[in-house]
């Protein structure tokens, strides 16, 4: 009979009654049934993870073609419980049918670490007597154990400890005032936590011993900066208002604006996930994205001293984007006319959880979308760009990243990130220097060297699921000097190489040749340029990651070794660096490495593909990125070439535009209303006509 309720209420949240898009995130009641069915079975479990499995790719294409004759896929929970003992277990559970579809004790293998995890930490160690005696050697007294704090990591891997037991490190730090930031009061040593008995089994401590910090506090919340140094009082309010209201349109999780269609998922790992994206070309609906996400990032730390080699963070694979993601408020995250959504998750007891406006959607003004003034006769056409911003942000421990997918109107897709937030930081004993390896940013305050390395997911649907990806580079032309072909020597072209099997399907940058990846169905042409239509991926802040050849890091982060990997899709293939991340050894390297080296010669041409692209920095601290660092952005863009016939953004309406005819006619031509507006900004007497005769709008 409770079989029978749960899959009555299955049935029902699933149903008729609830009719979720099948790629929509899991609801709170979604979430409660998966876990009441697993329950029925399984007990004494916690829950790391129930979020949508998605349904297959061909059988989800096969209900978007035909929704009312295809069978629409099933809602199917994705689990991730964590039994006595670390033990790991992977279930799927079918939410139509309200029963468990499969469940595997996962041997040798952690699972991502929880918020909830993470808080659990702190209490323990300022009980812990070996931490409270660590904490005496460096100058804090025991009565003082309230003001110990500690960022909790994973513990990356250490080969003293292996992947068994569910470990975490803490980075310990001191806080004076419970408004002071900790990060000025970092310590020297190192706990090493049990999560599965909640207790701290080791304490690494370094050879030279650094006692407390004794500076001043440092501090960027808003008391401390007023009674420091005053705030700026030269701002004048900038207003964003859009009275008629927003361009777009949101059906459930679908999203429809100008000429793009997209549908917003949000999961516990990847964040954001934007999928069957198509553009409206004059009337014919075309597909070109099939799946986008950011998958994973890594962020290596570059002293070699012990144990500062296991700071090397993934991020999402061991934290999780959408557990960490921010809620975000009008006015301060996102500015302008505001949609959200919100996104559903479960804790550790299988209880839902809500973090309200996880994710904004507003618009904004994007500059110039293009221009063009005569200089013959004073005829000048002027549009202005509006973009659609998707975006969220995340907070892991002391960084901030805000990830923005943005959306443009001559069919560009942009993924910008903004790196904010506080510098990781250790302790710096007096006149004690902290180079090679990192920086002094304030008095007793050592910033390590560390990059920021991103992978970004993209699943090509380029007027079809048949794409291949090419290499393209500006190279010379071949001839020399004085030769038949390139006599004057000035000849170049855009050389394209075939990324043609997953052994070869990998390539670094260059910003020598200005290279770029195309994704092009070669089974379409452009009828004017007669080249394949295609979707150009534009990326120049593309370190290479260093740690060297064979490192700890370069094992555990294979998908970092090169700018770019094409794989051969697979529905299961959606983590490069696999599934469950921490404590992994790298031996052998999971996630992309393993599924190039499972089929190295797996054809690349004209079938469906992966590009996987790792982009970033690389972070040499410095004292103007403390006490809390200015937002550093960077950029990817997926341009469309040979795709369209023309610009496809004519039909957006210009702001300012006159013809020669019209200018020779007597009309207003834009030099003669250029005074009149550089006026208007500093406050001057508009001449009459001025604002209206220009046309701007």
């Amino acid at each position: 009979m409770v079989l029978e309720r749960l899959q009555q209420m299955a049935s029902h949240i699933t149903g008729q009654a609830v009719q979720h898009h099948p790629s929509d995130p899991l609801s709170t009641e979604e979430i409660a049934a998966a876990v009441a069915i697993v329950r029925q079975e399984y007990s004494d479990l916690f829950y790391n993870a129930v979020t949508l499995w998605e349904p297959r790719k061909m059988e989800m294409m096969r209900w978007l073609a035909s929704p009312k004759t295809a069978p629409r896929p099933h809602r199917v929970a994705d689990v991730v419980a964590i039994g006595r003992g670390s033990k790991v277990y992977d279930g799927l559970v079918d939410l139509d049918e309200g029963k468990i579809v499969r469940w595997e004790l996962t041997e040798g293998v952690q699972p991502l670490i929880t918020m909830e995890d993470l808080q659990i930490v702190e209490s323990v160690v300022r009980k812990d007597p070996k931490v409270i005696e660590q904490c005496g050697l460096v100058g804090i007294p025991p009565q003082d154990m309230h003001k110990v704090y500690c960022d909790p990591w994973t513990i990356g891997y250490d080969e003293r400890f292996g992947s068994s037991v569910r470990l975490q490190q803490a980075l310990m730090y001191y806080r004076p005032h419970p408004d002071d930031s900790q990060y000025t009061y970092p310590l020297d040593f190192c706990p090493i936590f049990n999560a599965d008995t909640q207790e701290i089994i080791h304490i690494d401590v370094p050879k030279v011993r650094r006692p407390l910090n004794t500076a001043p506090p440092i501090n960027y919340h808003a008391d401390a900066v007023a009674k420091d140094t005053g705030f700026r009082n030269d701002l004048k309010p900038i207003n964003i208002t859009q009275p008629e209201g927003v361009s777009f349109t949101v059906d459930g999780r679908t999203l429809s604006w100008q000429n793009w269609n997209v549908h917003v998922g949000f999961n516990y790992r990847e964040g954001i996930v934007l999928s069957n994206i198509t553009f409206n070309d004059k009337g014919n609906v075309r597909p070109v994205f099939w799946r986008m996400s950011l998958a994973e990032m890594v962020v290596p730390y570059g002293n070699p001293e012990h144990p500062h080699q296991r700071k090397h963070a993934f991020d999402l694979g061991e934290y999780g984007g959408g557990y960490m993601t921010n809620s975000l408020a009008l006015g301060c995250d996102c500015k302008g006319a505001i949609h959200y959504m919100d996104a559903a998750f479960v804790n550790r007891a299988g209880e839902p959880q809500v973090i309200k406006n996880a994710i904004c959607i507003h618009e904004e003004d994007a500059g110039i979308l293009f221009k063009h003034t005569d200089f013959r006769d004073d005829s000048c056409t002027v549009t202005r760009a509006r973009k659609l911003v998707v975006s969220h942000v995340f907070t892991a421990a002391n960084y901030e990243y805000c990830v923005y997918w943005i959306f443009h109107q001559d069919g560009t897709i942009q993924l910008e990130i903004k790196l904010t937030g506080i510098l990781n930081t250790y302790s710096l004993n007096p006149g004690e220097s902290a180079a090679p390896w990192g920086t002094e940013v304030y008095p007793g305050v050592n910033a390590h060297n560390h990059q920021h390395l991103f992978c970004l997911r993209l699943d090509p649907n380029v007027d079809g699921q048949a794409n291949t990806v090419f290499q393209v580079d500006a190279v010379q032309g071949e001839g020399a000097v004085g030769s038949e072909e390139n006599f004057y020597g000035n000849a170049f072209y855009a050389k394209k190489t075939k990324m043609a099997t997953m052994s070869t399907g990998m390539s670094d940058y260059d910003g020598s040749t200005s290279r770029t990846w195309e994704m092009a169905n070669t089974n379409k042409m452009n009828p004017y340029s007669k080249k394949p239509v295609s979707y150009k991926l534009v990326s120049r802040e593309v370190p290479s990651l260093l740690p060297k050849d064979g490192s700890l890091v370069w094992k555990r982060a294979g998908f970092a070794r090169h700018a770019v990997h094409v794989t051969k899709y697979s529905d299961d293939q959606l983590h490069p660096a696999g599934r469950h991340v921490p404590q992994t050894s790298g031996e052998p390297s999971q996630g992309i490495p393993a599924w190039i080296a499972a089929d190295p010669e797996g054809n690349l041409d004209n079938t469906d593909v992966v590009l996987w692209h790792t982009f970033g920095l690389t972070h040499f601290p410095s004292p103007e990125d403390y006490p809390v660092m200015p937002a550093e952005p960077m950029t990817v863009l997926l341009r469309p070439r040979n795709f369209f016939t023309q610009n496809p953004a004519l039909d957006v309406p210009p702001s300012f535009s006159s013809t020669p005819s019209q200018v020779a006619a007597g009309k207003t031509g834009i030099k003669a209303i250029v005074d009149n507006l550089s006026r208007l900004a500093f406050g001057g007497k508009q001449e009459k006509g001025g604002s209206n005769d220009c046309g701007c709008k």
